[in-house]
């Protein structure tokens, strides 16, 4: 199974989500169709399920972050979130930009926003212990602007993690006033 998705990952990398289909990821991963159809339906069960590993990863390095936080100033755990997503986002840009799309046609609002309601719970929770004022409203204000700034440098192509780090870094202090 894991060699099924890790194969419509690259297929989607290489060649965008129009050439990804079952053949050809029964092919790329060295698996029957009939293997394929086993685990995946078809190619939206594909998609599905890489965005799920996907965000899952994003989750958990969240939850590493929010693990570190004990004893860290607001700016340092901040940091750390900031960095997991960015993180998250360019280690693998193009299949990213293609999840995105995926996600946005495919019939998984539930999943989708239950992942998101955890990772701006982990926020809140920082938020909380460092006494910011509303923490649930301003988790999920920085998750959306976050979230936004580091799509739309997806969307663009921007490869240059740094500069969209310090611009993500100052919204985020900007938004919480704490510059």
């Amino acid at each position: 199974m894991d060699a099924i998705l890790e194969a419509a990952a690259r297929i989607l990398e290489t060649e965008g989500i129009a050439a990804l289909n079952t053949n050809a990821v029964a092919e790329r991963a060295g698996a029957s169709i009939g293997s394929l159809y086993q685990y995946f339906p078809g190619k939206e069960a594909l998609l599905a399920a890489l965005i799920r590993r996907e965000r899952r990863e994003l989750i958990n390095a969240i939850y590493r972050e929010q693990a570190r936080a004990p004893g860290r100033d607001l700016r340092s755990v901040l940091d750390g979130f900031i960095r997991a997503a960015l993180r998250h986002q360019f280690e693998r840009p193009a299949l990213a930009r293609s999840l995105e799309y995926a996600e946005a046609i495919l019939p998984i609002d539930a999943e989708t926003e239950t992942l998101k309601r955890e990772i701006v719970t982990a926020v809140a929770d920082a938020l909380r212990v460092h006494g910011v004022a509303d923490p649930d409203t301003a988790a999920r204000d920085l998750a959306a602007l976050t979230r936004g700034m580091i799509d739309a440098a997806g969307l663009f192509g921007e490869t240059e993690i740094a500069s969209l780090d310090q611009r993500v870094r100052r919204a985020v202090y900007g938004y919480l006033r704490i510059l």
